[in-house]
């Protein structure tokens, strides 16, 4: 996909959507199968990346829900700058874990759009991951929320290039699609995102990322839909 003039250097030292090295696990905590453990799937948007690690929105999530008396955690991150569909089905697959989380989340295909990746096999790995995620959840489809993908197109690293938009619309009908097909609750931040086009307090200071207010914003609807289901 074309970089911007200017943005070279700067997409060189971020790393962002480039996953031309062999993904390395990140650092996961252990899982309590007596609490409401929570597994993120997904990539830079999911690890938080240039946001400290409260502010990623798993962990807003957990933190709006500890007000409402709602204990979530620990939280276990599959997830990193950079991964493709491919690369986190890899991560998964590499991975003992356990099929009893109360609550997984998935969100992943910007790098997919990105890389100029078909469309057509990322449904395939999509669907794929999105049936490992409901397995992981105990096999139940309640426990499993899907997040649409941000539109980076808006930030000063997409330049408000159109095309990005468009793809990134065309990725998102199709993970929208699938899980509805599985009657996975799908969560549309997507809107969310578009606002840092004309607010830069929605983007981090890299340029490219959401800010931990924007992930805010993700986490305040995530945390209505977990509320639903934790007790």
């Amino acid at each position: 996909m074309l970089i911007l003039p200017g943005l070279f250097l700067q997409a060189v030292s971020l790393l962002a959507f480039s996953g031309c090295s062999k993904p390395q696990m990140p650092a996961m905590a252990a899982t309590d199968s007596l609490s409401n453990s929570f597994l993120a799937l997904g990539d830079s948007y999911t690890i938080g990346e240039s946001v400290g690690s409260l502010d990623r929105f798993p962990a807003q999530t957990a933190g709006m829900l500890k007000t409402l008396g709602i204990k979530v955690g620990p939280i276990q991150y599959i997830a990193q700058t950079g991964w493709t569909s491919e690369n986190l089905q890899n991560a998964i697959d590499q991975s003992a874990l356990p099929a009893d989380y109360k609550v997984v989340s998935l969100l992943i295909g910007v790098n997919d759009q990105y890389q100029g990746l078909d469309t057509g096999a990322y449904r395939k790995r999509f669907t794929q991951l999105l049936q490992k995620a409901i397995q992981l959840a105990g096999n139940s489809i309640k426990n499993v929320f899907v997040l649409s993908i941000p539109d980076y197109g808006v930030t000063p690293f997409g330049g408000g290039l159109k095309k990005i938009s468009k793809e990134i619309d065309e990725f998102n009908a199709i993970n929208k699609e699938v899980s509805s097909f599985f009657n996975v609750t799908y969560i549309d931040i997507t809107p969310i995102s578009r606002l840092a086009a004309n607010d830069q307090s929605f983007t981090a200071n890299d340029g490219l990322h959401p800010s931990a207010k924007q992930y805010g914003l993700w986490a305040q609807k995530l945390a209505v839909a977990l509320q639903a289901v934790l007790k």
